[in-house]
């Protein structure tokens, strides 16, 4: 009888899940958030110093995100080592703070197959290689706008990225998020179906830099 009821146990517990495995992925979503919004949104309430006036900051990097062409990973088991808190808070010029850069390659720069700090340089690279337009920098009074505004004034000044290859992303009337969909190798491509979800506000607000 024990055996029964053993085996009736085993029959009815859940199959286990079979976690993502890192470095396998089809492309990454570079994800950058415009600051102003998400300090009154959050970082405000955190009192995050990178809201302080005088910080300047416009998009700064969520994340570099792996993809599957139909959903992502995230938090891969890795043999790499995580990184300092050294080396996450050299990243804080294009993340707004170290603790943001250490979540981020928790959950998904562990999925990339990369060391921690490859992860962190590539980050870096891709923001680096994505040009913003000059209207944004140092935005000095609210504005609202249509979103395929912010669309358009990136592409013009990214001639390589296509309308399929950017999304804009906001709430509740407000600009949140833009993201950039690149190779591999951190060249522009086209975002998969699942990503291309663009704001469907007729106007967004996008508050002024601190």
């Amino acid at each position: 009888m024990r055996k029964i009821v053993t085996l009736l146990a085993a029959m009815a517990a859940p199959l286990p899940v079979a976690a993502d495995t890192a470095g396998d992925f089809d492309y990454y979503v570079l994800a950058l958030s415009w600051q102003p919004s998400w300090c009154s949104a959050t970082g405000d309430d955190r009192d995050a110093p990178e809201c302080d006036g005088g910080t300047g900051r416009d998009f700064s990097v969520h994340g570099l995100w792996p993809q599957y062409e139909d959903g992502w990973p995230q938090d891969c088991a890795t043999p790499e080592r995580d990184p300092s808190r050294r080396e996450s808070q050299a990243m804080s010029d294009v993340m707004g703070s170290g603790g943001l850069a250490w979540y981020q390659w928790k959950k998904h720069g562990r999925c990339s197959g990369l060391s921690s700090q490859a992860y962190y340089d590539a980050t870096r690279k891709a923001y680096e290689s994505l040009e913003i337009p000059e209207v944004f920098d140092d935005l000095g009074r609210d504005i609202t706008l249509p979103p395929s505004v912010v669309e358009e004034a990136f592409l013009e000044v990214n001639p390589n990225l296509s309308p399929d290859g950017l999304t804009v992303s906001c709430r509740d009337g407000v600009l949140t998020e833009l993201k950039i969909c690149l190779t591999r190798d951190l060249e522009f491509r086209d975002c998969a179906p699942d990503t291309r979800r663009d704001c469907s506000s007729a106007s967004v607000l996008m508050e002024a830099v601190r």
